[in-house]
């Protein structure tokens, strides 16, 4: 069945929250042992596009949660960078290594579909472009396919090479020139991501010191860039003396101590939701570190997925997410002039264009 959030499922009620989301449902298939949570939050620019998050959930409280602020954060993502989408995410609550199974994908699949268009869902942490061509099966409202399913196959490719455009963007903000020639970075988590970031960072000349709980991960890139240097654990990343850091794992990775005990001057990686609470940008900024908002940073994935609508097409995607560069720039620029932190810029640009092209919705098309 599928039904509206009810509050009584969170203490706090999901209308009592105020977050501004447009829609939220709640999926399950008894059969297949789905248990799925949708979150539109706006279709101001256009149908909310936000991939599918598979994961072991404590509860449904964090499941909830979690799927409420990551389509938020997509909404502004798709916003800032010049889409004409809006915002959503899914969330599939259990272990996808053991409960992932055709029939599941499927059953999801036939959810997305009765949204008739609302929600356009992709792949993102616990599945894959596979498991998107499964779910294309049932739903026509399916990007990040794989290649041979028709899609734009992994959208790491753009994810990593958009966080390399806006990290050259802060460059020239800090250092007064867009180049990572002899900066040391270090990135947190080197999954598909973060993986193809180092590739991208060594290619620009930059030192790269990396960490990750994976061994296998860390063995398989070593293999491929044997300089790279290797620090036991994220705290002993932080603690290094680099000159970027760059999460590229889970959220929630900046807080109060790392604020505090980081080197860097930079913060700019491809994790979602890297501050663990707003009140971190002032500590940032009172230590003239330089945080560029995630989501402007690693808009290229969605991008990439973005650009499946109208039949995928590598070159053109790459021009766009190329883009993030003057995008980071302008923000950056903006936050300096008006005494802001660049979140708040970020945000201002966001809301404005879904505000005012959102807007347009009023004037009358025949049909």
């Amino acid at each position: 069945m599928i039904t509206a959030a009810r509050p009584e499922l969170d203490p706090d009620g999901v209308f009592d929250r105020r977050t501004g989301h447009e829609q939220v449902v709640f999926c399950q298939d008894k059969g297949s042992g789905l248990r799925a949570i949708i979150a539109i939050y706006s279709t101001a620019l256009g149908p909310a596009l936000g991939g599918t998050r598979f994961y072991p959930y404590q509860d449904e409280q964090a499941a909830l949660t979690d799927v409420l602020r990551l389509s938020r954060a997509m909404a502004y993502k798709s916003a800032a960078a010049g889409l004409d989408l809006g915002g959503g995410k899914a969330v599939i609550i259990g272990d996808p290594a053991r409960v992932k199974s055709e029939s599941l994908l499927r059953a999801y699949g036939r959810f997305v579909e009765s949204l008739a268009g609302r929600y356009l869902t992709a792949c993102d942490i616990g599945t894959t472009e596979r498991d998107m061509d499964v779910v294309a099966r049932e739903s026509r409202y399916v990007t990040g396919r794989s290649r041979a399913g028709g899609g734009a196959g992994d959208s790491s490719e753009l994810t990593s090479f958009g966080v390399t455009q806006a990290m050259l963007a802060a460059a020239e903000h800090v250092w007064g020139v867009a180049d990572l020639e002899g900066r040391r970075v270090g990135v947190e988590g080197v999954g598909k991501v973060g993986r193809r970031l180092v590739g991208h960072l060594v290619e620009a000349g930059a030192s790269v010191v990396v960490c990750d709980p994976d061994r296998a991960a860390v063995a398989a890139l070593l293999t491929k860039y044997p300089h790279v240097d290797v620090v036991s654990d994220e705290h002993a990343l932080r603690r290094a003396e680099i000159d970027i850091y760059a999460p590229c794992a889970l959220g929630g990775c900046v807080d109060e101590t790392t604020a505090s005990v980081l080197s860097a001057e930079i913060v700019c990686g491809g994790a979602n939701n890297q501050l663990a609470a707003e009140r971190v940008q002032k500590r940032l900024s009172d230590r003239r570190i330089l945080y560029v908002p995630d989501y402007v940073a690693n808009a290229g994935g969605l991008i990439q997925v973005a650009d499946e609508i109208d039949g995928f097409q590598f070159a053109r995607a790459k021009a766009r997410a190329a883009g993030i560069f003057d995008t980071t720039r302008s923000i950056l620029a903006e936050a300096l002039a008006r005494g802001d932190t660049p979140v708040v810029a970020a945000d201002r640009l966001a809301e404005r264009r879904m505000s005012e092209i959102g807007a347009l919705r009023s004037i009358h098309l025949n049909s």
